[in-house]
């Protein structure tokens, strides 16, 4: 890397978006990949789609026992 840069002709925000939508990647452990990957097979799915029902069975059962304990 150089030690100075030339930022007098740059743009402030050029690339910037206001309604991008940024999708985080998400890294398993080698073992539950292999699993998941294993299971995705299977059930002749993708591994997303497999992850993804998951997470969604989990948000259920959370959401229903803080409702209870409310």
């Amino acid at each position: 890397m150089k030690e100075q840069y030339d930022f007098s002709n740059g743009v402030r925000g050029k690339f910037y978006r206001q309604d991008a939508q940024f999708h985080l990647p998400v890294y398993l452990e080698p073992e539950v990949e292999s699993f998941f990957i294993q299971l995705a097979k299977k059930q002749k799915i993708g591994l997303t789609q497999i992850v993804n029902n998951l997470l969604h069975k989990d948000k259920e059962l959370i959401e229903l026992s803080t409702a209870q304990v409310k």
